[in-house]
């Protein structure tokens, strides 16, 4: 199995498999995300450690049914070689009602067939009203006109 654009990454490339990346999550399928990494991927995503797609699969099912209404904006902050960094913002809000905007930064690692066989996430999250959301659009792909984080002052 492979998944292009391969490495060595370019500006172009880069940008290509994050928001190859940012469309998958944003779709909330666990199975269909799990298949954009290695088979004995190893993950840091806060405190928990993630080792293999039926890990991945359990962790994204269990993030959102606790992360309702997830919206995900990536951006490439560097790439060089196999390795491409993103900085992150996502919206959800908890089973109470309340709205949070997650803000962070990942460190991607691929295999020659352009699988990630490494993702270290560092995430903060930020208690927001509902009025002071910004990602807005219908569940699934952010729309293509809409801004990135960027040009939203994230």
């Amino acid at each position: 199995m492979s998944r292009p654009p391969f490495p060595p990454f370019d500006a172009a490339s880069a940008a290509t498999k994050a928001r190859m990346a940012e469309d998958a999550w944003n779709s909330q399928e666990p199975e269909k995300v799990a298949l954009a990494y290695t088979p004995q991927s190893i993950w840091r995503n806060r405190t928990d450690f993630v080792h293999g797609r039926a890990e991945i699969i359990a962790f994204l099912t269990r993030k959102w049914t606790e992360e309702l209404d997830y919206r995900l904006i990536k951006e490439v902050w560097a790439f060089k070689d196999n390795r491409i960094a993103v900085c992150f913002a996502y919206e959800w809000h908890n089973a109470a009602g309340q709205w949070f905007r997650s803000y962070g930064n990942e460190n991607w690692e691929f295999d020659t067939a352009g699988l990630m066989q490494n993702r270290h996430a560092s995430i903060n999250d930020l208690v927001i009203a509902s009025a002071d959301r910004l990602f807005l659009w219908p569940k699934g792909r952010r729309p293509d006109g809409h801004p990135g984080l960027s040009e939203l002052g994230l």
